[in-house]
């Protein structure tokens, strides 16, 4: 690859000047008519130009007069010295008088127009007004081209299409998608989805980005749960953030106060993700409104004790079923309330935090530290982490809380902390488009980041070399230069072999090495034992592909790294982020625009998490609890002594639990049932607590062990911040009261510290979000005013006129010396690998339509409807082979139990790999996976476990008959 040129210190600009409307304008040379007519303030009217998009100029409703034999489309033609404009003589505004009404004749009447009669822009019509256009009678529609209604969501007239082009040019530009095009001739042409199939069984993902983009009623929002969709001046439109991913894209309700419903979302410009959703943000948010809401606190009876799981489905004997084949859950995988509520009983909110603070205080006061511990939530706010582990840290004097990032970037953070200080992101997604080179590994990011997937899908359109690099196929390796389909578990060899390259070849940074790295000797001197052909052996990827990926990443002038879960939820999980942390730094890839490092955040708030210190190891801003400076630091700013030592993280709680430590635990809005390893052990753990406290919005899997349930409220029901993968501090503010007697989190966290002895009296989240910023120098400057709509990035030092810093290390690290130390690591292989008996890889991970354990997403009419079922992903050999059959039911077995759920064939698998989505209860992954965990991160091993699949014997005559049937 040859690396792109660099910038000119400073370029020469080149203008021109014209006449628009007799009036003068300078713009730079290559600006269109249209652009330098707006910086004038004339509106040229136009249906298939969006400043977003290339303009292509086909609807010609933008014409100009520039003296020329024909009138050109304002919106492609660019300027030209000493140009005349004229934007709307008689003669201009006839031509656009005449294409106005031969695009209405085939309009539906306006009475039934799909937008105008549900958000009421239709801009064609907004055109025919404003040239006084009130019908067309002389000109006749012509044939009708038919609707299609197949997609859950989205609605497609084709009748009301004006062949603009704004969808097709959403979807490939923007979101990168590539599904829209056309299709026929004459005027029988229309748009068409793949190869003219309905939309809903295409390979549409459902973002809703052409929707946003049609100007006319040919593609509308359905409306969702029966509420109507109304124009915006009719509802109360609300600025928040979405509530899944760490993308953390700026969206805006709009919100049918008279029905207490949302009647649709819009994705609001903000620099992250610039007006664009995924199908979660878009049409994902109605869980919130599910009548299994939890409305009031919840008492277990006496008649529930002993404690264990109180529905068929979470009852250990279910693996008797799966053995049967015969279901043993319920379609639609959510608990069974009418099972499980009839086993608790409704109370005062003073008796159930009474008894929540009294059982909690006996239990530390017989126990002491080690019997309490905390695990909190990556889907609560700033405000609320803050909150959660200062409850836990000085009511109890323990460091024994955590949250869900032990199951996703732990081992991430760790060696980040080690390498270079900081737990946070280096840059931010959208840097990709500064990037000659960038490596995106372990993420299927158009499934997990959706949003910013399509950042990278545009970069690689521009120029930017995409090196995709996963044990699955996924939908990246599209639209990746180079794929890279290693062996599961062999990171670490894979980029020592490359690094190996890199060092043999001299493309190595030796200033940046010398000044601002410590122990590359030891690296080099590690990575020297892995040769791109050893490497092959061990990973499967021939030598050349890595000797060709070594050249490209070193000759690059600037490289990004990217990764996901599939780096870290390994035991070698720190191992290989150390790998990439070397990588960069060895090829100076790190403090300028276009390189760095960046963990793809799970969870919408999974940094902001950790950075208010819901880490059992670190206070808050990654501060050391085994520091005394940090630690009095902390004891003055809470006026309590503090425990020395590392708490206990999520995974080692479950053993502490066992082994008879840990006896009380607050759960706050997590399912580690479902969502940790080796479910038969937590389900053993959970029941042998004496005292659990779970607070949540639904009735949980988890929350069928706890003594009391506490209802608490959606990211809907309340304000604060969010802290998104690219360090952006956010607001999400509220839109709804939380239903019934149900509470706001951070209230229900204070209203326990007080019953604890705690004098905390915070009036709202601003006041909690200012105590945070003065104890966390990431964060300073920082305020609820300045983050304003679009927040802002951390570190920055004037939030009022900036909006944070992009790049960080760009002349240290916040290592104590400066220095990156590189940390070099050995391959290992997985802790259990494939036998005769389990031949199989298993590999977790998500789906584009759901989200964690499945509770808000499978409760979402389109997120569910979508993807309604479980299905193990394998590829069509193994299929064949076994006597699978696709779409049929196959058991899968591992060492730790079974389930049974469908077969998906899918190509994206390589051989001897199973992937099995982890949000289907009624067939939870996490009943095979195995609880072996990283040794420094602390995170469980959720990539990598030997399991076997079959057919499941009860329906193998039908499967056979299905097979032949399919045949013919």
């Amino acid at each position: 690859m040859t690396p792109r040129d660099p910038v000119p210190a400073a370029t020469s600009r080149r203008t021109v000047t014209l006449t628009i409307d007799g009036r003068s304008v300078t713009v730079d040379e290559g600006t269109t008519i249209w652009q330098a007519a707006k910086q004038l303030d004339i509106e040229i009217p136009a249906l298939c130009h969006d400043e977003r998009y290339e303009p292509v100029g086909v609807c010609r409703m933008c014409v100009v007069d520039t003296g020329a034999r024909s009138y050109p489309a304002s919106c492609v033609r660019p300027c030209e010295p000493d140009m005349t404009v004229a934007t709307s003589t008689p003669s201009v505004e006839q031509c656009r008088k005449v294409l106005t009404e031969l695009l209405l004749a085939d309009q539906p009447p306006r009475e039934s127009d799909p937008k105008q009669t549900t958000t009421a822009d239709n801009e064609l019509l907004t055109i025919a007004d404003s040239q006084g256009i009130t019908g067309v009678d002389d000109l006749f529609a012509g044939p009708s081209r038919g609707t299609d209604t197949s997609n859950p969501v989205i609605a497609v007239d084709h009748d009301a299409c004006i062949l603009c082009d704004r969808c097709v040019r959403a979807c490939d530009d923007l979101q990168g998608n590539d599904v829209i095009g056309r299709t026929g001739k004459g005027y029988a042409t229309r748009i068409a989805f793949d190869l003219d199939d309905p939309m809903g069984s295409s390979s549409c993902v459902t973002c809703g980005e052409c929707v946003a983009a049609c100007p006319t009623g040919a593609l509308t929002n359905k409306p969702i749960n029966n509420v109507p969709i109304q124009p915006r001046e009719r509802l109360d439109a609300v600025d928040t953030v979405c509530p899944y991913c760490g993308v953390g894209c700026a969206l805006t309700y709009y919100v049918d106060r008279e029905r207490g419903a949302i009647s649709f979302a819009e994705g609001r410009d903000q620099p992250g993700n610039q007006g664009r959703l995924c199908v979660k943000g878009r049409y994902g948010w109605d869980y919130a409104a599910s009548p299994q809401r939890l409305t009031a606190p919840l008492i277990r009876r006496e008649s529930a004790y002993p404690k264990g799981p109180l529905s068929s489905d979470t009852k250990a004997d279910a693996a008797e079923a799966n053995r049967e084949g015969r279901p043993n859950r319920k379609p639609g995988g959510l608990v069974d309330d009418d099972e499980v509520l009839p086993h608790f009983r409704e109370a005062s909110w003073d008796e159930a935090l009474d008894l929540v603070a009294g059982k909690l205080r006996q239990i530390f006061a017989e126990s002491g530290p080690d019997g309490i511990a905390g695990f909190g939530s990556a889907k609560c706010s700033n405000e609320e982490a803050y909150l959660f582990q200062k409850l836990i840290r000085t009511a109890f004097h323990t460091n024994n809380v955590d949250h869900c990032t032990r199951l996703c970037h732990a081992s991430s953070v760790a060696a980040l902390f080690e390498g270079v200080g900081s737990g946070a992101v280096s840059t931010t997604y959208g840097d990709i488009a500064n990037a000659d080179v960038a490596i995106i590994t372990g993420s299927n990011a158009t499934a997990n980041h959706p949003v910013a997937s399509s950042f990278f899908k545009q970069a690689r359109r521009n120029g930017t070399t995409i090196i995709y690099i996963d044990p699955r196929s996924g939908t990246i390796a599209d639209h990746a230069d180079i794929f890279v389909q290693l062996k599961p578990g062999t990171d670490v060899a894979l980029y020592n072999g490359i690094m190996h390259e890199i060092i043999r070849l001299g493309l190595v940074d030796e200033q940046f090495i010398t000044d601002r790295t410590a122990n590359y000797e030891e690296l080099a001197a590690t990575v020297e034992a892995y040769p791109p052909e050893l490497a092959a052996q061990i990973t499967g990827v021939d030598a050349d592909t890595i000797r060709r990926i070594a050249r490209i990443w070193g000759e690059a002038g600037s490289g990004v790294i990217y990764w996901g879960m599939g780096i870290s939820q390994h035991v070698t999980g720190t191992d290989n982020a150390r790998c990439l942390i070397a990588l960069c730094c060895v090829t100076g890839n790190v403090g300028r625009p276009g390189t760095g490092l960046h963990p793809l955040r799970g969870q919408n708030n999974v940094q902001g998490a950790s950075d208010a210190g819901l880490i059992p190891m670190f206070y808050p801003n990654y501060r050391s609890v085994s520091r005394d400076e940090a630690r009095e630091a902390f004891e003055r700013a809470w006026g309590t002594g503090l425990p020395e030592k590392n708490g206990l993280t999520v995974t080692e709680v479950v053993q502490s639990i066992l082994d008879g430590g840990v006896r009380g635990m607050y759960m706050l809005g997590e399912n580690p049932f479902l969502s940790d390893p080796n479910i038969n052990k937590v389900r053993k753990a959970l029941a042998s607590l004496d005292f659990l406290v779970v607070q949540d919005i639904f009735l949980t899997e988890t929350a069928e062990f706890a003594d009391v349930i506490l209802p608490a409220s959606s990211y809907l029901e309340k304000d604060g911040t969010y802290t998104n993968t690219d360090r952006r501090v956010q607001r999400g503010r509220t839109v709804f009261d939380p239903p019934g007697h149900a509470r706001v989190d951070w209230r229900i966290v204070q209203d326990i510290a007080r019953r604890l002895g705690l004098d905390w009296t915070y009036e709202s989240p601003r006041e909690v979000f200012d105590e945070m910023v003065g104890l966390m120098p990431d964060y300073a400057n920082l305020t609820y005013d300045n983050l304003a709509s679009t927040g802002k990035l951390y570190p920055n030092e004037d939030p009022e006129h900036s909006d944070g810093t992009v790049v960080l290390f760009d002349d240290r690290f916040n290592t104590s010396d400066g220095l990156a130390h590189l940390k070099p690591a050995e391959w290992l292989p997985a802790a259990e690998l494939p036998t005769e008996e389990y031949p199989f890889v298993l590999n977790t991970g998500r789906l584009l339509e759901h989200w964690h354990t499945g509770s808000m997403t499978r409760r979402s009419y389109a997120l569910d409807t979508i993807a309604p079922r479980a299905e193990a992903y394998v590829h069509p050999d193994d299929v064949a082979e076994l006597g699978l059959v696709d779409g049929g039911l196959a058991r899968v077995t591992s060492r730790r139990g079974e389930i049974t759920l469908h077969v998906k064939a899918s190509h994206r698998e390589a051989r001897g790999n199973i992937f099995i989505p982890f949000h289907f209860r009624e067939a939870a992954a996490n009943l095979l996976t195995i609880d072996e965990i990283d040794p420094t991160g602390k995170i469980p091993e959720f990539k990598f476990c030997a399991v076997r699949i079959a057919p499941v014997a009860e329906r193998a005559g039908e499967q056979a008959g299905r097979s032949e049937r399919s045949a013919l």
